[in-house]
This record gives C-alpha cells, structure tokens and sequence, in this order.
C-alpha cells in the first residue's frame, strides 16, 4: 500500500463512492488503520463549488471528486483491491486537505 493508491470501496456506499484514495504517509504503515479519502462519482455531487477542495479524477473512464470531508480511517484489510496510483496528481491531493485542515482567521 502506497500513499495516493485508489482502491475498491467495500463499504455499504460502493454505489455512489467505488473508491477511496489512502492518503496516509507511509511513516505510519506499522499501524493496522489507514486513513482514506472517499472518491463520489461526479454524477451524484452535481455542480463542485471548489475545484481546489474537490478535485476530479478519471478512474477506469469514470468521474470521480475527493471527497475530504468524508476522511476516515479504516482497518487495512478492510481496503479493497488495488485499483490504481493517484501518485502523479499527490499535489492536487494535498492541496485538497490542506483547504479542509488551514488554520482559518476570522
């Protein structure tokens, strides 16, 4: 397991969530959990107010958005297969969570 892999969803929302993306550092791969970002077909969220916190991606021909204010953390064997690396867009990724965890003023 890598960071920025996509795999399988397993869980009850498979339908409308296929995948989640680990997003964890593999300084903590000793641990049993990893923490996963859910990835909602773009058909299901409609119009995205915020490229930056909700990017796009292309998994098997389809749209799916992060999701980062769905973050969990799950035991590992409950990831599902293998489905692809995310690692080139590891920027767009972080630029995400990076939006969701900011310390905002005001």
């Amino acid at each position: 397991m890598a960071q920025f892999d996509v795999h399988r969803n397993t869980g009850k929302q498979r339908d409308t969530i296929p995948y989640v993306v680990l997003v964890q550092s593999a300084l903590y791969d000793n641990y049993r959990r990893r923490v996963v970002v859910p990835l909602v077909l773009k058909s299901v969220l409609g119009k995205i107010g915020n490229p930056r916190f909700n990017p796009t991606f292309k998994i098997e021909k389809r749209s799916v958005v992060l999701h980062p204010l769905e973050i969990v953390s799950i035991p590992g064997e409950q990831l599902g297969e293998l489905v692809e690396s995310l690692s080139k867009e590891g920027n767009r990724i972080m630029d995400a969570l990076d939006e969701l965890l900011t310390q905002a003023w005001g």
